[in-house]
């Protein structure tokens, strides 16, 4: 058997969603030599491909685009700009040092970068992972697979679907079936309220869905298809909606499975891989961008995102950034779920520059942050769940020698109104 021949790269980006394009493009327009932008889907794009509707693209390219038309535009312009976009290649293993085992449907390959930027993305909590009691018919499905159907595929998965969540991707889930003729039943959140931000949490209800808060969905009923659903209501009753399909959205995670096979660190807090200000991974050859850190974000943020941990890496590769090192550890105390990054460089060269944070219920009070205890910033305020929070790093003044940061919300859980 012959040696697998090895490929010497100057960058691999495993993923061709908007951050991994958007880091491509900014890559080669810094002067970075091979770019190679690796896909395992037949097309490049991410998950914009899927989601026919606008608004993508304003901040990016000036104007309006429908998900397929922005995800088009990426593709081109990082064709533009000399990157190379090799489609039905998956990364099988990243090893250390940066060299990928890869497989295609021309056979197994082995790539050695010098920088390798992880952008897979985030993808749904499937059914299996969400503890759902009933039978098991066709039309279980979830956001991407709905509208894969409907976008590429040119097919409707049903006509009546029970759907389940109230994030931004289930508001998206209404305009797809609003646009398909589809009418949904009803929508259903298990919290009190709307995850999405109001007014844009209005929609569904304007466009005739009926919404239900302190839902849960108990069952799903039906032999080969879906037939009906039963769901606990707020009050303790049961009602079961006679449905043809049950559409699960949101309850986003990282798509992290190359970085659990791998030896990078893992954050159990994210489910994303642990990196610095720099977006670097345990591994300094690795970096990692996107709804891999930390889900869910917009396509425009991932884009923003992809671009600024380029420069990062083309900075890096002309040897600018300051060695890697253990760095000062960022622990997430009491509702503060998650925070990214997990780590900061004793460094005055800047990066990201925020910790982007989430907490687990709805919370007001104070967000604190401690220095080996010491407080050293603080804020009032309030938040829920799946929002984004940030807190500047410049504004942290980090003392001398500190050790590890703390990130707290002091304070009590919201009373939430059980309405929009």
């Amino acid at each position: 058997m012959q040696p697998i021949e090895v490929e010497n790269i100057d960058v691999a980006i495993i993923g061709g969603g908007p951050s991994g394009l958007s880091a491509a493009i900014t890559l080669r327009k810094l002067g970075v030599g091979t770019v190679v932008v690796i896909e395992r889907e037949p097309e490049a794009g991410g998950i914009p491909r899927h989601c026919g509707h606008p608004p993508f693209g304003l901040r990016e390219y000036g104007r309006v685009y429908t998900g397929p038309a922005y995800a088009r535009k990426n593709v081109a312009q990082a064709l533009k700009a000399g990157v190379q976009i090799r489609v039905k290649h998956a990364v099988t293993q990243m090893g250390p040092g940066g060299r990928l085992e890869v497989v295609s449907p021309e056979g197994a390959q082995v790539i050695q970068a010098r920088r390798v930027l992880i952008a897979t993305g985030a993808r749904e909590t499937p059914r299996s992972a969400r503890l759902l009691g009933g039978d098991r018919p066709l039309g279980v499905i979830n956001t991407g697979a709905f509208q894969s159907y409907l976008y590429l595929e040119h097919l409707k998965p049903f006509e009546r679907p029970l759907i389940v969540g109230t994030e931004l991707v289930s508001l998206s889930a209404v305009m797809s079936c609003r646009r398909a003729g589809i009418r949904p039943v009803a929508m259903i959140e298990a919290n009190p309220r709307a995850t999405a931000r109001w007014p844009l949490s209005l929609y569904p209800r304007l466009r005739g869905v009926p919404m239900h808060f302190g839902a849960q969905l108990l069952e799903i009923h039906g032999t080969g298809r879906v037939e009906g659903a039963t769901v606990r209501l707020a009050d303790g009753q049961t009602q079961t909606f006679a449905c043809d399909g049950v559409l699960l959205t949101g309850q986003f995670i990282p798509e992290s499975s190359l970085v659990r096979l791998s030896e990078l660190r893992l954050d159990p807090n994210s489910g994303g891989p642990h990196i610095d200000q720099y977006g670097r991974c345990s591994d300094p050859v690795y970096f990692a961008a996107g709804n891999l850190l930390r889900p869910v974000e917009t396509a425009g943020w991932s884009f923003r995102e992809g671009h600024k941990i380029a420069t990062m890496i083309a900075r890096d590769l002309q040897g600018q950034l300051p060695p890697a090192a253990p760095g000062i550890e960022i622990a997430c105390k009491g509702d503060v779920k998650l925070c990214v990054p997990q780590r900061l460089n004793p460094s005055t060269v800047a990066g990201l520059q925020h910790l982007q944070l989430r907490v687990s219920r709805g919370v007001k009070g104070r967000l604190v942050v401690r220095a080996d205890g010491e407080e050293i910033w603080a804020r009032a305020g309030s938040s829920l769940p799946e929002r984004r929070i940030l807190i500047p790093i410049a504004s942290l003044n980090l003392p001398q020698g500190v050790q590890q940061l703390e990130v707290d919300f002091v304070g009590q859980e919201q009373d939430l109104p059980r309405s929009l």
